[in-house]
């Protein structure tokens, strides 16, 4: 996770970042920092180790790890020296790449530069025994006249090139990848209008009007009834920007706060408890909620005697509950839609 100290609106990549004038919105900086540590608190109590990315004033999107990259399940590879994909961000972003490059290869991955535009787990994640690739057009973001009010419009596009499939098919065979193709600038990565959840992932999280009219067909004939499909306002609070894992041989799916009850009955009919977490200033200003503050490391080795000292006192010392020794770590209580204790 990124620490959100230096979280605001810097370029204004998307579009719930500015007003209807296309003004950058300003963050509240204290419900921010709330918000998360309420998120980092609920990973930590449900037994998930939280490494935390410094802040740094010019890289304010660092509190979106989701868009760092891509972590192939690990073959014959020591847990030290594991492939980082990292993604090629759009331009004002870019500045992150040599932060997050640093800092993972601090913790023992080793990182490696996409070919193409790509933004990692945010548009490429595993569903049921495939992985699904979204892209769209991408666009040089712009204002454009048009009639009406106000005068102009802001372009944005999407953010990951259908091109880079090549050089993610051959990290994840034998396991198929299916290409979808995003249309609704609102949900930009693949994460905002898809999840997968369960034991194996075996559920899928969709709010299908995010899709094309062919890419739509495309995910119901291969996922069927495992669609969970969403309604239009669980679509608008990014239901689908969830987080889902299996703890004690439990599945849990982080949510935000102000999912309908309707669609935490859903979840719940399919084996999976649902708990929330308001992060809503981080999607009224930044476009990104639950997963998108995320950036998924995998499975870990506990064993620090093993790795090299370097890299076991980062990871002690980048360590959340390290960094704050009295924060107590107390998962969201209500899945109803409230957050968890700040």
């Amino acid at each position: 996770m990124g620490d959100p100290a230096h979280f605001s609106v810097r370029g204004g990549a998307n579009p719930h970042t500015r007003n209807l004038l296309g003004l950058r919105k300003r963050v509240r900086s204290d419900l921010a920092i709330a918000q998360w540590h309420a998120l980092a608190r609920t990973l930590t109590g449900l037994g998930v180790r939280v490494f935390v990315v410094p802040a740094h004033p010019e890289c304010t999107g660092l509190v979106y790890p989701a868009n760092a990259g891509f972590l192939p399940e690990p073959l014959e590879t020591p847990p030290q020296a594991r492939l980082y994909l990292l993604s090629r961000l759009l331009p004002s972003r870019e500045a992150e790449t040599p932060i997050y490059r640093e800092f993972l290869s601090h913790l023992g991955f080793a990182p490696v530069l996409a070919h193409y535009r790509f933004e990692g787990e945010a548009d490429f994640f595993p569903a049921a025994g495939t992985f699904i690739l979204t892209s769209g057009r991408i666009e040089r973001q712009r204002f454009v006249l048009r009639p009406g009010f106000p005068p102009w419009r802001r372009v944005y596009g999407f953010r990951t090139e259908c091109a880079e499939e090549v050089e993610l098919a051959p990290l994840v065979a034998p396991r198929p990848v299916l290409l979808l193709t995003l249309r609704d600038e609102r949900y930009y990565h693949g994460d905002t209008i898809l999840c997968s959840f369960g034991h194996r992932r075996e559920h899928l999280l969709a709010w299908l009007p995010g899709l094309t009219v062919e890419s739509r067909a495309l995910l119901e004939k291969h996922y069927g009834p495992r669609i969970v499909p969403l309604k239009r306002a669980d679509a608008e609070v990014y239901a689908a920007n969830s987080f889902g894992l299996v703890t004690k041989g439990k599945p849990i799916l982080v949510m935000p706060a102000g999912v309908s009850g309707e669609l935490l009955a859903a979840v719940s009919k399919r084996g999976v408890r649902p708990l929330c977490v308001d992060v809503s200033e981080f999607l009224k200003k930044g476009g990104g909620s639950v997963k998108c503050m995320i950036g998924d490391l995998g499975e870990m080795t506990d064993d620090e005697p093993l790795l090299p000292r370097d890299v076991a006192r980062f990871r002690r010392e980048r360590d959340y509950r390290t960094l704050y020794p009295s924060a107590e770590g107390s998962p969201a209580a209500d899945p109803g839609g409230g957050s968890a204790p700040a």
